[in-house]
């Protein structure tokens, strides 16, 4: 019989996504989840204890029954499945974290309950891009490329305007667009690696070099900037020494102060639960908003890919249904 824990566990397996703040390990992040969906699901109601047919001596009978004892039939529980003897349900769930980022380093974070690891294996072969934010400052350069690591040089930066660095960024991006096209295992000069181009399916086949997809300043207030990036196969300290090279680029030195990742494919900082929300409902309802996003988005596909094909009403009798499907097939809505 399916136990109320069991059921539980079952309805949050799956994929969702929470927001780790900055200064935290994702191990601690994962092991905080972990505990809490401990504790949550083996504090779903039990199942009544089960009950056991006994002969039990009746009472008095050892001064009444002097030939021997009298039995009766009685029905006990069984001490045995007791949860107070049994203990807990679930002593451990597997928790299965996606992308990771560093303890520095903020923003969205991909994790998976139980059978929802198979779908993250998924998630980490698809070519998704993920964008990021990047605070920077220039005038300073230190050993890490980021604020708090040891200071080696200091600069000017009086001469960087916008447009210098909205130049640096394009250059940036060419030459990354560059090593795009040479990860790909297509021919750029087929009709694959034209209609690839224009989904945006573009890629490296499985892991290569970091490569940065797109990348613009949304603002500028020397000495601080931010930017605004999307890419694949990176790590976040990568990502702080593109600040550091965007520095040199314009004659000057820049630090990264701060990392945050905004998108993991699907996920976006509107679905990440923050710490508070880190329970089993907030968890079981972020994991059935993902399946039923996913649903539509299946959907959909396959209505685009069948633009000709009307659905059929309930009273339509079977020879015009198959009417209006020669019709639709034959206006040219399937290929």
């Amino acid at each position: 019989m399916v136990t109320p824990a069991v059921r539980m566990f079952r309805r949050v397996e799956g994929l969702f996504c929470v927001y780790k703040p900055s200064g935290v390990h994702w191990k601690l992040v994962r092991d905080n989840i972990e505990t809490n969906l401990l504790k949550g699901i083996n504090a779903a109601p039990s199942q009544p204890c089960p009950q056991e047919v006994r002969f039990l001596a009746h009472p008095g009978s050892d001064t009444e029954a002097p030939k021997g004892l009298t039995l009766s039939v009685a029905s006990v529980p069984v001490l045995s499945k007791h949860p107070l003897v049994t203990g807990p349900e679930f002593d451990r769930i597997q928790v299965g974290v996606g992308h990771r980022l560093d303890a520095f380093s903020s923003g969205v974070l991909v994790l998976a309950v139980g059978n929802g690891n198979k779908y993250l294996n998924d998630l980490y072969k698809t070519r998704i891009t993920r964008d990021y934010t990047l605070e920077g400052e220039f005038g300073t350069a230190t050993d890490d490329f980021s604020h708090t690591g040891r200071v080696v040089e200091r600069s000017t930066y009086d001469h960087i305007t916008q447009d210098k660095m909205n130049k640096v960024l394009a250059m940036l991006q060419g030459a990354n667009q560059k090593a795009l096209l040479m990860y790909s295992n297509v021919d750029m000069r087929s009709q694959e690696a034209y209609e690839m181009a224009v989904k945006g399916l573009l890629g490296p086949e499985g892991k290569s070099q970091p490569i940065l997809t797109g990348l613009r300043c949304i603002r500028f207030q020397p000495p601080n900037f931010t930017l605004e990036v999307q890419c694949l196969n990176e790590t976040q300290n990568f990502l702080r020494k593109v600040v550091h090279e965007i520095g040199l680029e314009l004659r000057s030195n820049a630090v990264c102060k701060g990392v945050r990742r905004t998108r993991d494919g699907p996920f976006t900082l509107q679905h990440a639960l923050t710490h508070h929300h880190w329970t089993v409902s907030d968890v079981m309802q972020a994991i059935q908003q993902y399946h039923s996003s996913m649903k539509k988005k299946k959907y959909s596909k396959s209505q685009t890919k069948t633009p000709g094909l009307q659905p059929l009403e309930e009273n339509t009798p079977a020879h015009q249904q198959n009417e209006t499907n020669d019709g639709a097939v034959g206006a040219g809505g399937i290929k």
